[in-house]
Parts: structure tokens; C-alpha cells; sequence
């Protein structure tokens, strides 16, 4: 990890929305940002690590326990050097995961170790009964009091065919988020 540049850790999850995030670590790059991109299991279902490892030229995390060359586990040094964890696009599953701690994968295992300094953005991504339903928006209420910054999600047509409010932010909105949260 580049000590002269800002990390960013770019979480992505399992959504028809994962494609986008290329995009957006390009965007990140582009302006000087050290990307380092953890791809869920779920979202290796839509999209694979090469794009995300050759343009932000580092290794792509896709498994907790995948590279144990070095002494100090990945996840905590990627934990301790992060300026800012950005999750596009994050599912309501791990928002979930996020609200109640649980850290049953790479992900979620970094975000609950990552340095105090560190803020976490989320840009969601899902139908739009998943957004409203109860559960999701108390799990949103939740990090938010804890001071997760959340982006999105908007409204237009959704991948499933509904019309509604679940869409991913435009990858230029939350890139000049992820500027602004750094400045």
C-alpha cells in the first residue's frame, strides 16, 4: 500500500450493479487514489477480480484466508492503512451484516477491524421492496447513527423490471463523494 497516496478499500457485493464498480475504480485511480477492491462471493457471481486487479494494480481480495504470505493477516492491514471503506453497490444482505457485526466473510470482516480514523460510504443497490422494507431501513438507521455515510439509492427503472427506488448512484456521484469524504 502506497504510503503517498489515500487507500480506499472498494467493497463489492452481490448485485446486478457490481459491473459498475470497474467504473468506479477507475474514476478512483484516475485522480491518484491507492484502490484496493474486495469482491464478495456473491459478487464474484456477476463480475471476477481481473478487471478490478488491473486497473487498480493491486491484488483483489476474494477470500479471508487467500493470501497468508505475509505475517500480518490481509484484512487487518488492509483495515489498519484505509482512509475510507466505499461498499458499491451494497446489497441488503450486508447491510445487515454490517448493522449487527457479523464478519462472516472478507468484507465484513475488514469493515468491523477497520482503524478508527477510517469512514465508511455505502452506495446501495437492490429491488426497491427490498430498500423500504422495515428491516433494511432500520438497518440503515443504525449505521448511520454509528456515522456510516450512505449515497443512493435512486430512483428509475431496476434491473428485475420494477420501477421504483433501488438503483445504484451514478458511479461519478459517488466518486466525487468519495473526494469530497477525503478532502
Amino acid at each position: 500500500m502506497s504510503e503517498s497516496k489515500k487507500t480506499v478499500l472498494l467493497g463489492v457485493t452481490g448485485s446486478i450493479a457490481a459491473h459498475k464498480a470497474v467504473d468506479l475504480t477507475s474514476l478512483l485511480v484516475k485522480q491518484g487514489i491507492d484502490v484496493h477492491v474486495i469482491l464478495t462471493r456473491d459478487a464474484q457471481q456477476f463480475i471476477t477480480p481481473l478487471p478490478f486487479k488491473t486497473l487498480s494494480r493491486n491484488p483483489v481480495v476474494t477470500d479471508l484466508f487467500a493470501d497468508l504470505s505475509n505475517w500480518q493477516p490481509r484484512h487487518i492491514e488492509l483495515a489498519d492503512a484505509a482512509r475510507l471503506m466505499v461498499i458499491a453497490p451494497a446489497t441488503a444482505n450486508t447491510i445487515a451484516k454490517l448493522a449487527s457485526g457479523i464478519a462472516d466473510n472478507a468484507l465484513t470482516c475488514i469493515a468491523l477491524a477497520l482503524n478508527k480514523d477510517a469512514r465508511i460510504l455505502i452506495a446501495p443497490a437492490m429491488n426497491s421492496k427490498m430498500w423500504i422494507h422495515p428491516a433494511t431501513q432500520r438497518n440503515v438507521d443504525i449505521l448511520k447513527s454509528r456515522g456510516v455515510d450512505f449515497i443512493g439509492p435512486e430512483q428509475g427503472l431496476l434491473a428485475c423490471g420494477y420501477e421504483g427506488i433501488g438503483k445504484l448512484c451514478p458511479v461519478e456521484q459517488i466518486a466525487q463523494r468519495v473526494f469530497d469524504l477525503l478532502a
